[in-house]
């Protein structure tokens, strides 16, 4: 098999949740659990960080794999979902791995897979804790796709949990309020494993305390008020509280042996973009006009990006907005600024919502626009039409910032 082929094979094959949704979506672990019986257990001995969170994850785990590569690790990262290329989702030491071994691993697997009919999440974390063993990795950040307990990831026994904070998004998997989201999420503290709760108050902290307590894993809630001692590449004040995260989970490592000099820290922090790849977080990707995408798309998200709005001067604003079915639409509208011209697109999924459907909903909100047959038309409209003083935001999904890129 060639690489397409491959990637034709399991894009095919295998149910997708970015793609399709709910469809995909397996609740327990039993698929995951086969799959490590298939590979010889990789899951078993792997220093790790596990992360979960509804916001700030690639980035708190983006931090925590950079300044462990800084440290002098041989570190493996696995988030989801990618951008542009499907092995943006697995580096060792930043490097993506490469085409010949993800043909390799299906050559190999497919037939003891096929049985198992596992998702295409279910897979990739498969892939992943395989290269990760195969490869020799001193350690591996591992990202949660969508909630924690359930979670494919969530086979491994990590060095630190991390949990990033708990908002609005996948309700109608997760649960329909905070401390059931909060709940699920807390599913990968494991007993006596170290936790760090990034941020969290009131009966979503009680959740965490609970679960803890419980396994007698000691909990470290993140000081969010204390001075953040090192600069980080990434910009905003939730990218602030991610690195304090970061920083926390750092120091419980430290405290379990791993040798983090405070320059790693320091360089860690500052080359994060460089070391690890990360991209769509509030990144520039033009001038004249200035247009930036930023991968924001719930509730807390577009918080966070009405702010770093209000933090970049600019006399006129468009934005280019493509959504998915199945978040929460009407929350995100009412959020968005009513004073900008939208450019309304759909991304080139099956879960994105059509741009006419969104331009109707988000008139209902009082935000105004036109829609456009892709996201490269929309993106190109905007600018066209944006003068000098004018930003352009790309946002809204994932999925729409990926194409912009």
């Amino acid at each position: 098999m060639t690489y397409p082929d491959t990637l034709a094979y399991l894009f095919a094959r295998l149910p997708m949740y970015q793609r399709i949704g709910a469809a995909a979506y397996k609740a327990d672990l039993s698929n995951t659990q086969a799959l490590m019986k298939a590979l010889g257990h990789p899951e078993r001995g792997l220093k790790c960080v596990h992360v979960a969170g509804t916001n700030g994850k690639g980035s708190t785990s983006s931090l925590i794999a950079s300044v462990l590569q800084e440290a002098g690790y041989r570190v493996g990262l696995h988030t989801s979902p990618h951008l542009k290329d499907f092995r943006e989702r697995f580096r060792i030491n930043g490097a993506v791995v490469t085409e010949e071994a993800v043909t390799r691993f299906v050559e190999e697997h497919r037939s003891a897979f096929e049985p198992i009919d596992p998702s295409f999440f279910e897979w990739g974390v498969a892939f992943a804790l395989w290269w990760f063993r195969e490869q020799q990795v001193d350690i591996a950040v591992l990202e949660t796709g969508m909630g924690g307990r359930l979670d494919s990831t969530n086979v491994v026994t990590p060095e630190v949990s991390v949990i990033t904070n708990i908002g609005w998004d996948h309700m109608h998997f997760l649960g329909d309020t905070l401390e059931k989201i909060a709940a699920e999420k807390a599913g990968i503290i494991k007993p006596g494993v170290p936790v760090v709760i990034g941020e969290a108050e009131g009966q979503v902290a009680a959740v965490f305390k609970r679960k803890a307590e419980a396994g007698d894993s000691p909990i470290v809630f993140v000081e969010q008020q204390s001075p953040l001692r090192r600069d980080s590449a990434l910009q905003g004040e939730h990218q602030v509280r991610n690195a304090r995260t970061a920083q926390a989970a750092l120091d419980v490592l430290r405290e379990r042996g791993w040798r983090i000099p405070e320059a790693a820290i320091r360089t860690g922090f500052e080359r994060v973009i460089a070391n690890t790849g990360l991209r769509g977080r509030w990144e520039v990707i033009g001038h004249v006009p200035l247009t930036i995408a930023d991968v924001a798309h719930n509730v807390d998200g577009i918080r966070v990006l009405n702010a770093m709005l209000a933090g970049t001067p600019h006399q006129r604003l468009r934005i280019v907005l493509g959504m998915v079915n199945d978040k929460d639409i009407d929350g995100v509208l009412s959020l968005l600024p009513k004073h900008a011209a939208y450019h309304f697109c759909k991304a080139g999924i099956p879960r994105g919502m059509d741009a006419e459907a969104l331009r109707r909903k988000a008139e209902m909100h009082g935000l105004l626009g036109t829609i456009h047959a892709s996201v490269e038309e929309a993106v190109i409209a905007a600018r066209n039409k944006a003068d000098d003083g004018s930003l352009v935001l790309v946002t809204g999904s994932v999925f729409v910032v990926a194409e912009a890129l």
